[in-house]
């Protein structure tokens, strides 16, 4: 997307990488749209209120302070008029109907503090609080801007960071709806998920309880009980060995809590995802994953 965003900044003739550059890529989303604008709406109020504390005792034009204080609102909107040629854009800009995926993000969070004790709450806050607006030189970075041709200015930065905040979220998203469905039996969409990843999750399931009827092989009648009087020989040293090796190999294949998301789940969520957008994709060549 930063690179596609460095093609159209050049080909208009801008020395940066601007927010209109960003905004274009994503006029064909109107809800991904609708979230963009409504977060430099945010930062704009932030920016108001700051400048308000620090400027408590000076006293300022309205007009000015508007102007100021507005700018992100303002150039997404001049834009937004240039480039919408069918009305359909505009709306977007003071549309207030509330985000469905946002407010179930909200509901899960608000689900997983009730159980949580003061020490556990106050580091899900400061877990919250992460965003890579804060590591801007960092994120600066691992952008690699350095290897591109024009430089995204600080507005496209600030946007770029809020689509990676988001990016993340719809991960996280996509993934708890991949473990969901691995929790169910009988999942009626079965067909639709991967045979590796099948394959990889009753492997896991098998190793974690080696004697699930599943990893012991079917017993001839009357073996059980001919077999214990044997164990107690020298055949226990061998069940002590076997116990010693299942020990030391089950860190390897116990899973984390059923309330964490595994690496696993990650990539089935990526894979699908990749699968029902590259076709979409394909023709105006936008093969990125964002909010």
């Amino acid at each position: 997307m930063l690179h596609q965003a460095c093609e159209g900044a050049a080909l208009r003739g801008s020395r940066v990488i601007s927010a209109e550059d960003i905004l274009f890529l994503m006029r064909r989303d109107k809800k991904k749209l609708a979230r963009l604008l409504k977060y430099l709406q945010f930062r704009d109020y932030k920016s108001n209120l700051l400048k308000t504390l620090e400027d408590e005792d000076v006293q300022q034009e309205p007009g000015a302070a508007a102007g100021g204080n507005q700018r992100r609102q303002r150039l997404a909107q001049d834009f937004l008029v240039w480039m919408d040629q069918t009305g359909e854009l505009l709306p977007l800009i003071e549309r207030q109907e509330v985000d469905p995926i946002k407010q179930e993000r909200i509901e899960r969070l608000e689900r997983q503090t009730r159980s949580m004790d003061a020490a556990q709450y106050s580091e899900f806050c400061e877990s919250r609080q992460l965003s890579f607006a804060k590591k801007a030189s960092k994120f600066r970075d691992w952008l690699d801007c350095s290897s591109l041709e024009l430089k995204p200015n600080s507005i496209a930065m600030e946007i770029l960071s809020y689509l990676a905040y988001e990016t993340v979220a719809q991960i996280v998203d996509l993934s708890l709806l991949v473990k969901q469905e691995m929790m169910v039996k009988n999942n009626p969409v079965t067909h639709v998920i991967s045979a590796s990843y099948i394959h990889y999750n009753t492997l896991t399931e098998v190793k974690r309880d080696p004697d699930s009827p599943e990893a012991t092989p079917p017993s001839t009648p009357g073996s059980s009980h001919s077999l214990k009087p044997l164990l107690q020989g020298n055949g226990s040293v061998d069940g002590r060995v076997r116990q010693r090796k299942r020990k030391k190999s089950c860190p390897a294949t116990v899973e984390p809590p059923s309330g964490v998301i595994q690496p696993c789940h990650i990539r089935e969520a990526m894979r699908r995802y990749n699968y029902s957008h590259t076709i979409t994709y394909r023709r105006s060549g936008m093969a990125f994953l964002t909010c």
